[in-house]
């Protein structure tokens, strides 16, 4: 294909980057390549970036994701910066934001859970905690995963009894609560234990979570004999289950460094075209759990350049530890480690150990790795052939992308609407929607018409974004219902004009038992599959999730309305007057019943705002 335009076409490809070098500076920055609709396809810095730029000018040399990302390139944006430490924090945090489709995909954005001590309450609250650190507290992690957070907890809790109870449950407490029953808590809510002996096992437990575990157990081993001695059975009871609970969490957290106390660790593994990273973390001496990560658009990439694109992003909106080690090197090791070392505000340092502790945990890391890959491929090529079995009952001729819907509610009320995505790699959780159902006048119950709302406002959307967007159109959309709810579908896809999606639904036999599913599609009489079918189960597995989506959704939903106050609605009515005033009269209900001089009569309630009260709840009404 040639790159030369025509009158009427703008410039494109080689002929379009050529044209930015005769302006392009000698100097260090971040370049973006952007396709005929402004699409950002690729992100990348440069010492130079005059010679950078360049060599996406030559006809040759390129592998085939770079020259076919070179053809779609329409035009460039550049940044210049002071330094190339700079420009790389700068590309870190464009590919971070704007996912370009030919840079190396780091998609998981989720932040990593903490363990919290709380310091702004007499009794500190111990409890985990995700997002930015505001609380006033101390604050040890991150841990890989939930799971691992609340097994610690749940050890934490027996060894030091801390409360985990929020402030409102702490205040209204009168008597204590099951965990002090079951020897996980002190209860301080009910004065159990004074501030003084709870100020002592919060201590232990910050010195137990700074890794000083030897010397805490050791403190309690001693007090366990002293009380042994002095015939106190039940007290050297209770300090024999703490220290066996801290034992537990040391043996579960696996393999602990002796040779440093904080670092990450990064172990690739490549197989394939295909990529598994494995991220340790070791904080306080201890082993915090693992996550593996599969960085997309790596084929012509060495295993050190896709580290180091990785731990560029990795690190883009958190702050790094003093040591992070690597089982391969990366090519700009001191450039990586200075730009961490400037956005984390301290000296970070970057390494690949050859020898000792640290080399045999980057073995055992890069093990995990090659595992955890071969885990994936082999559900992958499981997942495929499923794909290719609903492709073959649908008339298909592929399948990368399944849509499924769902409605959940109790007589109408808190009505909500689920999708979720399976695709080649599985349930795509981040592309689950919710949908709470608007409809004014919607009759309560009336299921055909949920449907309708939650598919109009699903594919209006879609038939309206741009040709980018293909990648989100379904395959195949999958309703869990019968003949009236696949009716409202195509109903709903001739009045938008959806084409190239197929329509299907699924609903279980008479008795509602699994595996006498009917399938229903336009124009065909339904069917089933046999018992056995891999490919039943799998779309059984699929109706299931949806439904599971719409009913936790649904669930939540409900919960938060049994949960709501009126008083949240009152301007000028904040937490501390909202807590006064159910303390005074015990409910909204009662306060709804209240005087206006009742409610004036509450501490901290001026008279303004106590008529705005009864006013709220006494609209044309008078003051009684």
């Amino acid at each position: 294909m040639s790159d030369t335009p025509t009158p009427d076409a703008p410039l494109k490809g080689v002929a379009r980057i050529e044209a930015y070098l005769k302006t392009l500076p000698d100097a260090p920055g971040v370049y973006r390549m952007l396709g005929a609709d402004g699409t950002v396809l690729y992100v990348g810095k440069a010492k130079s970036l005059k010679k950078r730029v360049s060599n996406y000018a030559k006809s040759g040399g390129h592998t085939e994701r770079i020259a076919r990302m070179i053809s779609e390139t329409c035009e460039m944006l550049f940044v210049t910066t002071a330094s190339e430490t700079e420009a790389l924090l700068l590309e870190s945090n464009l590919i971070k934001r704007l996912k370009p489709r030919y840079n190396v995909s780091y998609r998981d954005d989720k932040s990593f859970p903490f363990i919290l001590l709380r310091q702004d309450h007499a009794f500190a609250q111990l409890l985990k905690h995700r997002g930015a650190h505001t609380t006033k507290g101390l604050y040890f992690g991150p841990f890989a995963s939930a799971g691992a957070v609340n097994r610690t907890l749940n050890t934490l809790q027996r060894a030091f009894l801390l409360r985990s109870c929020s402030d409102s449950v702490f205040e209204t407490r009168s008597r204590p609560c099951l965990l002090f029953q079951i020897k996980r808590c002190s209860a301080p809510c009910v004065e159990r234990i004074d501030a003084a002996a709870y100020g002592e096992l919060l201590g232990e437990a910050m010195r137990f979570l700074e890794g000083k575990s030897r010397a805490v157990q050791e403190k309690l081993a001693k007090e366990m004999e002293g009380a042994a001695e002095t015939l106190d059975f039940e007290r050297a009871a209770r300090l024999r289950d703490r220290i066996r609970a801290m034992s537990h969490v040391q043996q579960t957290q696996g393999v602990n460094p002796s040779t440093f106390a904080e670092a990450d660790l990064f172990a690739i593994h490549c197989e394939g075209g295909d990529v598994c990273i494995q991220v340790f973390f070791f904080r306080a001496g201890q082993n915090w759990g693992n996550k593996p990560y599969f960085p997309r658009q790596t084929a012509d990439l060495s295993p050190g350049e896709i580290l180091e694109t990785f731990i560029g992003q990795f690190y883009d909106e958190r702050p790094a530890p003093a040591l992070i080690l690597l089982s391969d090197d990366i090519p700009n090791r001191t450039l990586l480690a200075e730009a961490l070392s400037m956005r984390s505000e301290r000296k970070v340092q970057i390494t690949t150990p050859e020898r000792g502790e640290k080399h045999d945990l980057v073995v055992m890391a890069r093990t995990n790795a090659r595992e955890q890959l071969a885990r994936r491929m082999a559900e992958n090529s499981a997942q495929r052939e499923l794909l290719e079995g609903v492709a073959d009952l649908f008339g298909l001729e592929t399948v990368r992308r399944i849509e499924v819907y769902d409605n959940s509610h109790i007589s109408g009320t808190n009505a909500v609407g689920g999708m979720i995505v399976a695709g080649p790699e599985g349930f795509e959780k981040g592309e689950y929607r919710k949908y709470n159902i608007k409809t004014q006048d919607l009759t309560p119950g009336d299921d055909y018409a949920m449907m309708r709302e939650v598919l109009t406002r699903r594919f209006a959307r879609l038939v309206k974004e741009d040709e980018d967007a293909k990648s989100r159109r379904p395959d195949l959309a999958l309703i869990d219902g019968g003949p009236g709810q696949l009716a409202i579908a195509c109903q709903v896809f001739a009045d938008l004009g959806v084409e190239g999606v197929t329509l299907a639904a699924i609903s279980k036999g008479a008795e509602r038992d699994a595996g006498y599913e009917h399938f229903h599609l336009p124009g065909r009489p339904p069917f089933r599959l046999d018992q056995k079918s891999p490919v039943l189960y799998y779309l059984q597995r699929l109706r299931d999730e949806a439904h599971r989506f719409a009913i936790g959704t649904h669930r939540k939903k409900r919960s938060k309305a049994i949960g709501a106050n009126p008083l949240d609605e009152i301007a000028g009515v904040g937490a501390g007057r909202k807590r006064a005033l159910l303390q005074h009269f015990g409910s909204a209900k009662a306060i709804s019943a209240a005087s206006l001089a009742d409610i004036e009569s509450v501490s901290g309630v001026s008279a303004t705002l106590a008529k705005k009260i009864y006013d709220f709840f006494h609209p044309g009404g008078g003051a009684g």
